[in-house]
């Protein structure tokens, strides 16, 4: 019941209270069971009785207590969320949900329990009790990894592949192909408009045009060049990357400031906002690619085929740079990476630095990187002594910086080096900062001074935590705009001009703009 990242409703913390009420009442069960199997002394009856009945009392008090409590938990979460304070936790529907989920799972843990069972009485005329028993819970553990593992769980991924797909190709009424030829899947394209998939046709058919970047901007601005290509475009990676490379070409995309090569989420998503606040800090003069890699939502890619979207991350910017390198350097386009959550963990793993010492790309901006980032937990475990881990300093700042809601960034007098890579994390981000040692060790980032979107009252507890965490990552996205794992324009707007180095745009002109997305966000 206690808070971490992300506010909850009470279905959510009725899920966790149960799972969590299960693996407490496991451990008991479990610390049990090795008790009986040394084969130590237990409690006479009434004793054992009187026990239980001390134990049930404390626990109703305990239970009574965090209930009472929860409300202003969740409170301080949604205090510095900027939401809607909490009259009442609701701790009726709270604990009937509760009581299901345990119910259900220890209903299936005694399932297998019986079957361990089941499997040991068969084996006890060949091999001592105890060591029937101890084969037979290991057979059954063994055995129902292997099932879920080896057969349902692909099975369930296959069915949802199928669904994601048909999803996919599903045409929403609103949407129709783009009139402008820099766009993907226009007249001029060679790119089908039923190729793009749903994510790609809601990418190429939205974002400010020329005269709408020009009025906000008080000056001259060209038409935002967009290609996008779906997986139904072509059969393997290379091919859709080279038919990237077609597009980029046929729209004179070599011609502009600034070319950005996009990884998209899991699903082929890529977030407006991000994108849309770029073509307005370049006034138009700015390309983005992006070719998509799956049809699942990100957490099923990871389990699905992980190395899938490294592998088309990896052929794009192959493709791409390989060709980018061929230009004169003083007529080419800035060269620039970016990815927001699983497209941000791709996208890091899509190059490698030696092989563009010689001639590197510009910069990268990375929002909300997964903590199986692995460029990303290199640099945050290697920070500067005393830089906090929701924002660290690494080294003297000249090749990565960290920023968040407040635009805080480390070393901002440093002068930069030839690239120029930036985070953009929100400390209450579960996505970024969940990690399997949180099961067992205190997390850095818990450490004062704490992040401006972390509650004070988020205290750490073994196992507990890591439940918590874990259920806060499926819902990371069910957070205000600028906090979780939702990504506010403003911020991109500050995070674009630092990877950017836009000198051009005035502080005016920057507020005006922050002020015209949150507008159109309220409206």
């Amino acid at each position: 019941m206690t808070p971490t990242l992300t506010p909850r409703s009470y279905l959510i913390q009725g899920v966790i209270s149960g799972w969590c009420f299960a693996v407490g009442y496991g451990i008991g069960v479990l610390c049990r069971l090795l008790w009986g199997y040394m084969e130590l002394p237990l409690p006479v009856e009434r004793s054992s009785r009187v026990i239980k009945r001390i134990s049930a009392a404390v626990f109703l008090i305990l239970a009574a207590t965090v209930l009472w409590l929860s409300a202003g938990w969740q409170n301080s979460i949604r205090k510095l969320m900027e939401m809607e304070p909490l009259p009442s936790a609701q701790p009726l529907e709270v604990c009937a949900i509760t009581l299901i989920i345990f119910l259900l799972l220890i209903a299936l843990a005694r399932g297998l329990s019986l079957v361990s069972h089941a499997i040991a009485m068969r084996m006890r005329h060949l091999l001592p009790w105890r060591v029937a028993r101890v084969i037979g819970y290991a057979l059954t553990i063994v055995s129902v990894w292997a099932i879920a593992n080896g057969v349902l769980i692909r099975y369930m991924l296959h069915v949802a592949d199928a669904s994601f797909a048909s999803f996919d190709q599903y045409f929403e009424a609103d949407k129709t192909p783009p009139i402008s030829p820099l766009r993907s899947g226009s007249a001029a394209s060679s790119v089908g408009w039923e190729d793009l998939g749903r994510t790609g046709r809601a990418f190429v058919a939205s974002g400010p045009t020329a005269s709408e970047i020009s009025a906000l901007g008080d000056g001259p601005a060209l038409e935002p060049i967009r290609v996008y290509i779906g997986l139904a475009a072509a059969e393997t990676p290379e091919r859709r990357a080279h038919l990237a490379l077609d597009e980029l070409k046929r729209t004179d995309a070599f011609r502009r400031s600034a070319l950005v090569v996009v990884t998209p989420t899991g699903t082929g998503w890529i977030d407006p906002a991000a994108i849309d606040t770029l073509e307005y800090l370049c006034d138009g003069d700015v390309a983005s690619v992006a070719v998509q890699y799956s049809y699942l939502s990100s957490p099923l890619s990871l389990l699905m085929d992980p190395e899938y979207g490294k592998e088309t991350s990896q052929a794009l910017l192959r493709t791409v740079y390989e060709y980018w390198t061929t230009l004169p350097p003083e007529t080419r386009p800035k060269l620039y990476l970016h990815g927001l959550s699983l497209g941000a963990l791709n996208s890091e793993n899509s190059f490698e630095l030696y092989e563009m010492l010689g001639d590197p790309i510009q910069g990268a901006l990375w929002s909300g990187p997964p903590f199986q980032s692995g460029f990303w937990r290199s640099v945050m475990e290697r920070r500067n002594p005393g830089s906090p881990a929701w924002l660290p300093q690494f080294r003297s700042g000249s090749f990565v910086r960290f920023m968040n809601q407040r635009g805080d960034m480390s070393q901002t007098n440093q002068p930069w080096g030839p690239a120029r890579i930036v985070y953009l994390q929100y400390a209450s981000d579960p996505v970024t900062f969940f990690d399997y040692r949180d099961f067992y060790r205190r997390p850095d980032w818990l450490d004062a001074p704490r992040g401006p979107d972390v509650s004070p009252e988020f205290r750490w507890y073994p196992v507990v935590t890591g439940l918590q965490l874990a259920f806060d990552m499926a819902v990371a996205t069910s957070t205000p705009v600028g906090y979780g794992h939702v990504f506010a324009p403003e911020h991109y707007i500050d995070a674009w001009l630092v990877v950017l180095e836009r000198k051009a745009w005035t502080i005016g002109k920057i507020a005006r703009l922050k002020q015209y997305f949150v507008r159109q966000r309220q409206q």
